[in-house]
């Protein structure tokens, strides 16, 4: 027993007739597939279905598995109430799921549950099941915001924990493709859009999965894709199987994209152990970095590294470039692991003698004490990319017209609230994104009376 198949397919509402209202007519070719889809899962006979779905419960850094006994749903806030899903979820799976993840310290369980209610995305996907198939009972699984590794990793339990009971399974991954393919879509257009389609399609139709693992996610975010998290949680459920895919169709029409693979295993392949070969090159990479790194870089990384090591804040070292010791200046240390954030903190003006204090104690305060992540473990170390940024003057500014994002950083302030954000940040191309962002930072609304500052950095890598 175990997973029998899985299937890679998107849940636009539109699609089921009450909600389209004839609007479903567009999409028919994706229509087709997902009736193909509905078939091949009731032939499978599963026992249990595992849906992960991007519009389930979902947190930052935990996988949300929703509890009890079962849940209701409708398509009511689509106008379509009368759609109606009552669904019993395989209580026993699920605490063997949580079983597991408490095992390896990993943050899934069916704590904080918000809404009970069934989702879109977990009910379009019924919907079609449920017209050819009713001996099943679900597991429902919500995405998180930790690194794609993680959600690879979460697959693995998945199969450790079908396999362990002995169920019949089959994964549903849930999730649209990119949502900027055509101007006129919801999010209107980003040459990531296509690109990510073309991308993903592609890599799912070659079952490649391991590529999905090298998906950067500031590309995914411009993309607006929202089913990735869900492919590669599928993706980690066929860990060191051998899987024969087949993409069945692939649409656009909506300025959305709609993509339906189905996937099936054929026998362990030791050669298609993903994670493990996808964690071995970036720990070669990172090693390459970090040999290569400037002295405020490797200044930052020894401050960081004996403090959660030992406890110890180390003095400032000897050797080091004279322009460390005789300047001040403010200091932001900044800290990705897979790349994901995983720590940032700094002074916008010196507070200490020189730069070598300010990075030392930075460094510190950036791995331990940053209050949107829990402190950095020993066991962390290796996988955490850092830069240095050491700011210059920052000058007053009357306008965003004076800023440019790959230049210069800026600083927003209102009375005795200042929101800072650095130059240079994956995501933000625009001065408007970036005086956002540091508006909310420093708790400053829009119709408050701020002033902007500008400065520019010099980034150590």
């Amino acid at each position: 027993m175990g997973i029998l198949a899985a299937f890679m397919v998107p849940h636009p509402p539109l699609i089921v007739p009450a909600v389209g209202r004839g609007g479903e007519e567009q999409i028919e070719e994706t229509t087709r597939a997902y009736e193909r889809v509905a078939e091949e899962v009731a032939a499978c006979e599963p026992e249990t279905i595992i849906i992960t779905s991007p519009h389930s419960v979902m947190y930052s850094d935990y996988f949300h598995i929703s509890p009890g006994r079962g849940a209701k749903g409708s398509f009511a806030q689509f106008g379509a109430g009368q759609v109606k899903f009552s669904e019993v979820y395989d209580e026993e799976l699920v605490d063997r799921i949580c079983l597991r993840a408490a095992e390896v310290n990993f943050p899934a369980g069916t704590l904080g549950e918000r809404d009970a209610r069934l989702d879109h995305g977990t009910m379009v996907p019924l919907w079609f099941i449920r017209k050819r198939y009713d001996g099943f009972r679900i597991v429902r699984i919500g995405l998180s915001g930790l690194p794609l590794t993680d959600h690879y990793r979460f697959g693995e339990m998945l199969k450790e924990s079908v396999e362990a009971l002995g169920r019949r399974a089959v994964i549903i991954a849930s999730g649209d493709l990119s949502h900027k393919l055509q101007d006129y879509g919801p999010y209107g257009y980003a040459p990531e859009g296509p690109e990510y389609d073309r991308r993903i399609m592609d890599v799912c139709g070659r079952a490649a999965f391991g590529e999905l693992l090298d998906f950067d996610e500031t590309f995914c975010e411009k993309a607006s894709e929202c089913g990735h998290r869900s492919f590669v949680i599928m993706a980690g459920a066929f860990d060191g199987i051998r899987v024969r895919a087949e993409a069945l169709s692939h649409q656009d029409v909506t300025g959305v994209g709609y993509g339906i693979c189905t996937f099936y295993p054929e026998g362990e392949d030791p050669e298609r152990h993903f994670l493990e070969e996808h964690l071995k090159r970036k720990e070669e990479e990172l090693a390459r970095q970090v040999s290569r790194s400037d002295a405020y870089v490797k200044l930052a990384r020894k401050s960081l590294e004996t403090y959660i090591r030992d406890g110890e804040t180390i003095p400032v070292p000897e050797g080091l470039p004279e322009e460390m010791l005789k300047t001040r200046a403010g200091a932001f240390v900044s800290i990705h692991k897979h790349g994901k954030l995983r720590g940032c903190i700094g002074t916008i003006a010196p507070t200490t003698e020189n730069v070598a204090q300010e990075i030392i104690r930075n460094a510190i305060s950036a791995s331990t004490q940053d209050p949107r992540f829990d402190p950095i473990t020993a066991e962390e170390l290796k996988w955490l990319e850092i830069h240095v940024d050491v700011l210059g003057e920052p000058e007053r500014i009357s306008s965003p017209a004076e800023l440019d994002v790959r230049r210069y950083g800026v600083i927003v302030s209102c009375g005795y609230k200042r929101g800072l954000l650095l130059p240079d940040l994956d995501g933000v191309d625009t001065p408007e994104q970036q005086i956002s962002i540091a508006m909310k930072k420093g708790g400053i609304r829009e119709s408050d009376p701020y002033t902007l500052e500008r400065f520019e950095v010099v980034r150590h890598v």
